[in-house]
């Protein structure tokens, strides 16, 4: 048994030994990463020991804690605050925030009310909250640029004299030729030479169909080559390539203050000078113009420093707002920060990118038409030889007949005509897939009906495949990428709403653009649009109409999304950047919850503007209250955060579900 209770106790110091070390390194990680949150979470801990310990009578010792709190809470808004007087000779609302801490907690400490020094600490804790969410939301703005960095390669393949050598894309310059192999991004944009490829592009056009790339095709980097071996000659330097233009149009979009920001930058600035000069005015001239005492004159401008400070202002709009990402959480809308909260609601127009958002983003066999009343034929030729290929339009053929327990000869003597189709030998017969003009050289006669019903799919949008077998065409298969269920009755609940103008925006061609627009009710189509031109296209509203959403789920929607008023990205089938430049994610890729969304901005701009007022309203009669010498101290920290508590409270209504 001795040895046994010796045994598990050096079990325990082994464990405690090696836990040691890894917390250690799990809190340095944490506060290298939220210094601001860890400050803030500090000063809230803090501050609770220090008023439990005035309860208890521990005057030294609460006020020891306190002052800790008071450095750690306030430190970084002193810093923010004597910079801004010291670099910019403007005063703001950080440090009004430290004369009001520091003179309640003076006035505390004077007349030996040791409470009035907690109260100093909370309004030093509602600022540290505040940096915190602060600086976790510029972090945003740098994970989504190493987002797009990553679509990039740092070298290159350079073909010289036939020699191929590995360089750093730095080193490229105009004329130079490149080698890129199967399975290869494309380091540069450039012009393919010779060769040919099916290029997966969704990257930078968002289209989930793979483009078929030849000789005087343009490629861009950052795109996905599929089977083929292309050789590309730089037409311009690496730095202009589309890719890292999207990267800059992040930059700038999200690095540009809207008015409304600058806005309230001002107002912290002016509202800071008039309560601070007020003070020194208070604290100097009532003696010699109304005969107070000086006890009474600093009494009075420190009563004045309490019951000025922005507290009740702060409260009237955080709580409703973090209420109001709480609540959206619940229904599967992730707002980044509260002000995206309140710019939603202030929407009048909504642009949508076509794939991945209003549609699936994924190829469907939609349509079939067999020449045999069996259709089964016609779908076991086209995925014996679809099998075969890895294109996305053979892959969903495959899908539909496994989904109905087809199976299939296997094709043989395979031949890829790059562009047009495949040819194969399959059970002793030729078979043939693609393209019309490619199968009509394969086939007898072809009736006109054929040629019509392809037509007619084709104005809809879809891409038509046709089948043929030993010189007998089989059918045609229409694939698309098909519209969301609640697509459009999503945008038709928007234009309920009172939203003004929706539009779609899509890199793909007019027509198919046309027919999904026709099919969710969408005002306008831009159509044809690489990333920079969605950017315009969205300034352009934003000119027209001001406030402008962008609903997006792909990296070259990010620039669009960054540009708009309110950048929303679909969740599940988001891409990282994109999911990291929006303001608002909508998880489970539900467009129905941006009807919610809108409504919980609008809910949430009205609670804070009663909140804004009823907080001004409640410090004009405090200020009232004082000057006329009718309340004590006590009495104005009681009626500030009396305000406070009230404001939170209506803010809180946020929560409750309409």
């Amino acid at each position: 048994m001795l040895a046994d209770s010796f045994y598990w106790t050096d079990q325990i110091m082994a464990a405690r030994a090696l836990a040691s070390p890894r917390l250690s390194t799990l809190f340095k990680d944490v506060f290298k990463r939220h210094p601001e949150a860890v400050a803030a979470i500090a000063c809230a801990i803090l501050v609770l020991l220090g008023w439990q310990s005035l309860n208890f009578g521990w005057v030294g010792g609460g006020i020891l804690i306190l002052t800790v709190a008071y450095v750690i809470g306030g430190f970084d808004s002193a810093r923010d605050g004597l910079t801004t007087l010291l670099q910019e000779k403007e005063l703001d609302v950080d440090l009004l925030m430290i004369v009001a801490a520091l003179g309640a907690a003076s006035l505390g400490l004077w007349q030996q009310e040791y409470y009035l020094i907690v109260d100093g600490a909370v309004l030093i804790l509602i600022f540290a909250i505040s940096g915190a969410l602060e600086g976790y939301a510029m972090q945003h703005t740098e994970r989504s640029i190493q987002g797009l960095m990553s679509l990039t390669t740092d070298t290159a393949r350079l073909l010289n004299h036939g020699q191929e050598r590995t360089v750093p894309i730095v080193r490229l310059k105009v004329g130079d030729l490149i080698l890129v192999k199967p399975g290869e991004l494309v380091p540069t944009d450039g012009v393919v030479v010779d060769g040919a490829s099916i290029l997966n592009q969704a990257s930078i056009t968002g289209e989930s169909v793979p483009v078929e790339k030849t000789i005087g095709d343009e490629v861009f980097a950052g795109t996905l080559n599929g089977h083929g071996v292309l050789r590309i000659k730089l037409h311009q330097p690496p730095e202009s390539s589309l890719i890292q233009r999207v990267i800059r149009l992040v930059q700038q979009a999200q690095t540009e203050a809207p008015p409304s920001q600058q806005f309230i930058e001002r107002f912290e600035r002016g509202y800071a000078k008039v309560i601070v000069i007020t003070g020194i005015l208070l604290g100097i001239l009532p003696p010699f113009l109304l005969g107070w005492t000086w006890e009474e004159t600093i009494y009075r401008a420190l009563i004045f420093l309490v019951v000025a400070s922005p507290c009740a202002l702060m409260a009237s709009i955080m709580p409703t707002l973090l209420s109001g990402i709480a609540n959206g959480a619940r229904r599967g809308i992730l707002f980044k920060n509260g002000a995206q909260l309140e710019q939603i609601g202030r929407v009048r127009a909504i642009a949508f990118d076509k794939t991945g958002t209003l549609t699936t983003g994924h190829l469907q066999v939609v349509n079939m038409l067999a020449a045999q009343p069996d259709s089964n034929q016609l779908l076991q030729v086209a995925a014996a030889l679809e099998s075969l290929s890895e294109h996305p339009i053979g892959d969903a053929i495959v899908q539909a007949a496994r989904q109905q327990n087809l199976t299939w000869a296997t094709a043989t003597n395979a031949q890829a005509q790059a562009g047009q189709g495949l040819t194969a030998n399959l059970e002793g017969q030729r078979a043939v897939v693609g393209k019309a003009v490619f199968v009509r050289t394969q086939v007898k006669t072809i009736s006109p009906h054929w040629l019509e019903q392809s037509q007619q799919w084709e104005s809809e949008g879809k891409t038509v495949v046709w089948v043929a077998q030993a010189g007998e065409l089989l059918g045609l298969i229409a694939v698309a990428d098909i519209v969301r269920p609640a697509a459009a009755q999503a945008v038709a609940r928007l234009k309920q709403l009172g939203i003004e103008h929706v539009v779609m925006l899509t890199g793909d061609n007019p027509r198919t653009a046309s027919s999904i627009a026709e099919q969710v009710g969408v005002d306008q189509v831009y159509a044809e649009l690489l990333p920079e031109d969605k950017v315009e296209v969205i300034r352009k509203l934003q000119q027209q109409y001001q406030s402008v959403a962008m609903v997006g789920d792909g990296i070259n929607d990010a620039p669009a999304l960054a540009q708009a008023t309110v950048g929303i990205a679909m969740g599940a089938a988001g891409s990282d950047v994109a999911l990291e430049t929006a303001d608002i994610v909508l998880m489970g890729d539900r467009l129905e919850r941006l009807e919610h969304a809108i409504h919980l901005g609008r809910r949430a701009q009205s609670i804070v503007k009663q909140n804004i007022v009823f907080a001004l309203s409640f410090v004009v009669i405090l200020l009232i209250l004082n000057f006329a010498g009718n309340i004590t101290l006590p009495f104005g920290v009681l009626g500030h955060e009396g305000s406070t508590v009230l404001v939170t409270l209506s803010g809180l209504r946020l929560l409750i579900n309409r």
